[in-house]
């Protein structure tokens, strides 16, 4: 649609003007930095940092019903920067120019309502969102998508050279980065760390395609993040992981599109997700914070933070109700099928007490919550998902056993709509469904099949057959027709088929 074509109200905003000052903002000491350099900590106290628009107040003059109406009409656009994320570029990078911008064909991945059969076994309205649909199939592209533009302004700008970027990953991570900075080859190349045998192959053969740098190295994914902060602070990297603050700012998008997608009214919306190294939950409060601020939306929705007994740092955190004595305290860690969301020590633990501290005051309520489930109802969660017509990974898996422990806890009931994100893929997580499907996971899982659902392929091939087909030997006349006669009768027996 030409611009032209638009609403005359409209048109000065379709192409974003606002001059956002963005700054590095510090949430240990306050201490604010420029976004001339890459910057992960404070550099005086070592806290990690959120980015902020100095000149955000200034998105107030315009209202809330403009910006919905700007936002909706940007939707016809046939502008490729803001096709994706950056749709909401002043809340997301104002600093960054469109011509800077990489898209890849991330976000804006769609809400799908579970079928009435899953919806009457929850008790409630719900929908996935599937965020496997992303260009790497998870929902790390969000954050890749602003990460590698800013990168990328600061490379066109000739503030940065010979860009090595590096993260440290249990898969979806290293899939991204690897995807996006080799669409910016060969300015930028990429190398990720993974921890040895804790990654599935779907996962490890994403990076090796994108052609990064694999390394495997002994320990989960908390020891791999160690040594790539120790690598960011001693040579001259780009650091991708969610200690990057524009991680953040791009995976916020989450939050917009949600709001968008259900026409601005999040009055009676639950969002669950799984935590992990809590970059995503820190992004989502932000983005919703930053739309109702603004008057883009007039309540903020409940959050609700999931994550898997093994890996239950943040649940553990938020046990306690008073504020002043809790205590952070990282887990070791235990085997999980959720295997992004095996991290003890979350990185972004700072950024998710900050913020719910704002969300929770700005609500006027306690709209933030965190509950831990077992690996069995993790995966009885995802076999059950999908069984319904979802593409759900082992994390929408969670999402959904997160749900019904929220309900189960009186912190949802049947009038609440819940959006779970299902932060990957399925098929990147096949090999637990295969495992499960067999009866083969491991015992350190503490999973037991569900009978119900277990499904496996059936061999058909008739006793009485003598000849059957084979590659480069097909049947013929008589013999053939024997062969679709008795294998289509065994079916039919199978399925307890009426003749037609």
């Amino acid at each position: 649609m030409k611009t032209h074509d638009f609403p005359k109200d409209i048109r000065p905003h379709l192409l974003p003007s606002h001059k956002g000052k963005l700054m590095y903002r510090c949430l240990g000491c306050g201490l604010e930095y420029g976004i001339d350099n890459l910057v992960y900590v404070c550099p005086e106290c070592g806290q990690v940092l959120l980015i902020y628009d100095q000149n955000f107040s200034r998105l107030k003059d315009i209202s809330g019903t403009l910006w919905q109406r700007i936002f909706d009409h940007r939707r016809m656009l046939n502008v490729p920067a803001l096709k994706g994320i950056y749709r909401y570029h002043e809340f997301i990078g104002p600093a960054v120019p469109l011509e800077a911008v990489i898209y890849l064909g991330e976000g804006h991945t769609p809400m799908v309502e579970a079928n009435l059969a899953l919806q009457e076994k929850i008790g409630m309205r719900f929908f996935f969102k599937n965020d496997g649909q992303n260009p790497s199939a998870s929902f790390k592209d969000r954050g890749m998508a602003s990460a590698l533009s800013y990168i990328n302004f600061m490379v066109q700008n000739g503030c940065l050279s010979d860009v090595l970027a590096i993260c440290a990953s249990t898969g979806d991570t290293s899939a991204a980065a690897a995807l996006y900075a080799s669409y910016l080859q060969p300015q930028i190349k990429s190398a990720v760390l993974l921890p040895h045998k804790k990654v599935t192959p779907q996962q490890l053969s994403q990076p090796l395609g994108s052609g990064a740098k694999v390394f495997e190295i002994p320990g989960v994914f908390d020891d791999c993040m160690k040594i790539v902060e120790a690598l960011s602070e001693s040579y001259n990297v780009a650091l991708l992981n969610s200690k990057n603050a524009w991680r953040i700012l791009g995976q916020e998008s989450y939050s917009y599109e949600i709001a968008q997608d259900l026409e601005y009214d999040v009055s009676r919306i639950a969002i669950v997700l799984p935590i992990g190294n809590a970059g995503n939950i820190t992004a989502v409060m932000s983005g919703f914070l930053k739309f109702y601020e603004t008057g883009i939306i007039g309540t903020l929705p409940k959050i609700i933070g999931v994550q898997s007994e093994h890996a239950n740092p943040v649940y553990r955190y938020y046990l306690e109700p008073t504020a002043d004595k809790r205590k952070f305290e990282p887990v070791t860690v235990k085997s999980s099928v959720a295997q992004a969301a095996m991290i003890g020590n979350p990185v972004s633990m700072p950024r998710v007490i900050h913020l719910v501290k704002r969300y929770n005051e700005s609500a006027g309520h306690s709209n933030v919550f965190f509950v831990d489930v077992s690996e069995q109802n993790i995966m009885d969660c995802q076999i059950a998902a999908n069984r319904n017509g979802h593409i759900a990974c082992t994390h929408g898996g969670e999402s959904l056993a997160g749900l019904l422990t929220a309900k189960e806890r009186g912190i949802l009931d049947e009038q609440d709509i819940a959006i779970l994100d299902s932060t990957a893929h399925a098929l990147k997580f096949s090999g637990f469904q295969e495992m499960y499907f067999a009866n083969q996971l491991p015992p350190e899982y503490n999973i037991s099949p569900n009978p119900k659902l277990i499904n496996a392929p059936v061999y058909i091939h008739p006793h009485s057959l003598d000849k059957v087909p084979a590659p480069g030997k097909p049947l013929k006349d008589e013999d053939f027709k024997c062969f679709v006669k008795q294998v289509a009768e065994e079916i039919a027996t199978m399925l307890n088929l009426k003749k037609a």
